[in-house]
């Protein structure tokens, strides 16, 4: 099983920087930057790529709707090219309240706009002719929508490699059916081991069914909060405020994909409250109404042999990519969970 870790985007991404040589030094296996409304993450994967030498650098996730698909093809080509091969691009669709609320454009059909993304970048990165007629894209654009001097243009540049790796962050079915397809790797989020199959088997088989053999095995990244020691309770308790975030405000009233995630997982009720008390403004109370199941099970904290338990029960339900979240404040004692969880990993 492979370890990674998210970079902070809350700023100072130079010491960052210095952490992530840091960790890979230590056996980290990837870094991942995301892009809300942050700096981008394009020029801090970039960095990475400079100071760093074996590491896979990963997007996590760039929002499908903030850029054309064919620039999405040019950075993640150029992104691969500054690393020597080490990027994987994460796609995602992000949601409503960003892709509206942030970039001004409307967040529609992300089913259909995510699987066109996918198919013009590969063809880009194999160098034809640009030419896409779907539903959502069409390129070059036709006479009547423009000037009619578009005509189909191949990237100039010869790409490290013509299939560069595509996660896609997915949490619906249809979704995740489309991960399954045509993905390298799927990411869903705060993953529920033992309940993958019921919430999610049917989606996975019906996408696998219609896979391409040369995408090989789909991989499975999940984030996961990870702390080692005996005080579980307390460290249990450092989980609840993201969760509780998640859960009940990362978006409206019957708009809300974790919240929906939660329900799925059969907490419907509790996933209610947590949403009703977050959106009053009451976000200890949303917090501390998580049910303990949930929180215990989306997280690897504990003392070793009961994190290494948990371990095996995630590579049982496919997880091949650790992405840490350490729950530890420093740099040192994020160095050590990430030597901690390399050896208790494999």
């Amino acid at each position: 099983m492979r370890i990674g870790i998210q970079a902070s985007y809350s700023g100072g991404f130079r010491q960052t920087a210095a952490e992530m040589r840091d960790l890979e030094a230590a056996g980290l296996d990837v870094a991942m930057v995301a892009e809300v409304y942050t700096f981008d993450a394009v020029s801090q994967l970039g960095y990475l790529a400079a100071v760093t030498e074996r590491v896979e650098l990963m997007s996590s996730i760039l929002p499908i709707y903030s850029r054309t698909p064919a620039l999405t093809a040019m950075t993640a080509a150029g992104l691969d090219f500054v690393s020597g091969g080490r990027f994987t691009l994460g796609l995602g669709a992000s949601g409503p309240q960003v892709i509206e609320g942030w970039h001004g454009v409307p967040y529609d059909a992300p089913l259909q706009r995510t699987r066109e993304v996918v198919e013009i970048c590969r063809q880009v990165w194999r160098r034809e002719r640009l030419q896409h007629d779907g539903p959502r894209y069409t390129i070059p654009l036709p006479a009547d929508r423009g000037t009619g001097l578009g005509k189909p243009l191949k990237l100039i540049n010869q790409p490290v490699r013509d299939r560069i790796p595509v996660l896609l962050a997915a949490l619906g079915p249809k979704n995740v059916e489309l991960a399954a397809e045509v993905a390298e790797i799927w990411e869903p989020i705060w993953l529920y081991p033992e309940k993958v199959g019921d919430v999610w088997g049917e989606a996975l088989a019906a996408g696998r069914a219609k896979r391409d053999p040369a995408l090989g095995e789909l991989q499975v990244l999940v984030s996961v909060p990870v702390a080692i020691g005996e005080d579980v309770d307390e460290l249990h308790d450092a989980v609840r405020p993201q969760l509780a975030l998640y859960v009940g405000g990362m978006g409206a009233r019957g708009k809300n994909f974790y919240n929906d995630l939660a329900v799925r997982y059969g907490f419907e009720a509790e996933a209610k409250t947590v949403q009703d008390l977050y959106l009053d403004g009451r976000k200890d109370e949303a917090a501390a109404a998580l049910p303990d199941e949930l929180v215990r099970a989306v997280s690897l904290i504990g003392p070793e042999g009961h994190v290494s338990e948990r371990i095996a029960a995630y590579a049982e339900a496919g997880v091949t990519i650790l992405a840490l979240q350490p729950l530890a404040q420093s740099p040192e004692g994020r160095l050590r969970t990430v030597e901690t969880m390399r050896r208790l990993a494999g």
